[in-house]
């Protein structure tokens, strides 16, 4: 018999105040069904593509049939996705101005296969315009496969937050953590009380963008354009103390101070964050020029969230205004 403190540590049954799943020895499952839909939705429309010939958009999510889910067992994550995805597409040649449309299908998404070696097929509706399908098949399939990275990325990150509960090991692993933390990086440290405590960081990033002030402005305070950019429905209310939804219900939060092309500051959340903790960002727009620099500060984000919170504004943010300027700009 093993003396008393020394035996398997997987049969131990470690003190926890609210006895749940100690030890993360026992087997739960959560369904990312709903949240990799809206994922999916998010990083692959609006991928853009272009050379000197001409350039092509993924415009619509046609249909994405298949789920997904996580599941926990003895402290290791099991992953479960199969999708069959269908995008729409469209493009338009440079010389002439003629536009096309067409398809993308990925028959096969699933953890049976790495992302490099995933099925993308493009098709396009008859007639001319050859030369924007050999665009989409080359560069546009890359970044169709690099997209669908980025969701396993988030899936079996971002998605699984909380699903392994921290042991004594592991808690004293992140009191070490905290303690080298500087004491602005802490929530508690903040005057502003948000919500909960939690280890976070600091952030700092900035962008130009081929727009004039007043126009980047208004991209971020009218609900058209940030529908635009974000492909997906939003609600705003661009004043100070109202509330704003982006991405689905992925991104939700409250304006605290508006400066008509100046300044927006955000009380700014994700969906999976700690309930009731909210970011600070700040967004300062300052003209350059023939440009304006947008400069981000965002105080508040959840140590294990700093990467998705870069990915959120660089990708999902920056590169689509982007892309919603240059298409203003074609169009126009």
């Amino acid at each position: 018999m093993a003396k008393w403190g020394h035996g398997d540590p997987r049969w131990i049954v470690e003190e926890r105040e609210d006895g749940t799943n100690v030890n993360n020895w026992h087997w739960t499952e959560r369904d990312a069904t709903s949240w990799s839909k809206g994922r999916l939705r998010e990083l692959l429309v609006g991928i853009t593509v272009e050379n000197e010939a001409g350039r092509c958009e993924i415009s619509e999510l046609k249909q994405v049939e298949g789920e997904a889910s996580c599941s926990s067992r003895k402290g290791k994550l099991i992953f479960f996705y199969e999708w069959n995805i269908k995008l729409g597409w469209k493009g338009i040649i440079r010389e002439s101005g003629a536009k096309h449309k067409g398809l993308i299908e990925i028959p096969s998404l699933s953890e049976e296969n790495e992302v490099d070696d995933t099925e993308v097929n493009v098709s396009k509706k008859k007639g001319d315009g050859d030369i924007l399908k050999d665009l989409m098949k080359t560069a546009g399939t890359a970044k169709v496969r690099e997209a669908l990275g980025d969701y396993l990325k988030a899936l079996k990150t971002e998605f699984t937050l909380g699903m392994i509960l921290p042991t004594k090991a592991m808690a004293a692993q992140e009191l070490t953590v905290k303690r080298k933390l500087s004491e602005n990086t802490l929530q508690a440290s903040s005057p502003v009380a948000l919500g909960v405590r939690i280890p976070t960081v600091a952030l700092h990033m900035t962008e130009l963008f081929d727009a004039a002030i007043e126009q980047l402005y208004r991209i971020f305070t009218v609900k058209d354009l940030v529908q635009k950019f974000s492909k997906s429905p939003a609600v705003l209310e661009a004043e100070k103390g109202g509330k704003f939804q982006m991405f689905d219900g992925n991104i939700s939060g409250e304006y605290t101070e508006l400066l008509t092309n100046k300044k927006i500051v955000m009380k700014w959340r994700r969906r999976n964050w700690p309930e009731e903790h909210y970011a600070i960002v700040a967004l300062n727009f300052v003209p350059t020029l023939e440009q304006t620099e947008l400069q981000l500060d965002c105080k508040g984000v959840p140590v294990c969230e700093e990467e998705n919170m870069k990915f959120c504004w660089q990708k999902q943010h920056f590169e689509e205004i982007k892309g919603l300027l240059q298409l203003t700009t074609l169009n126009g």
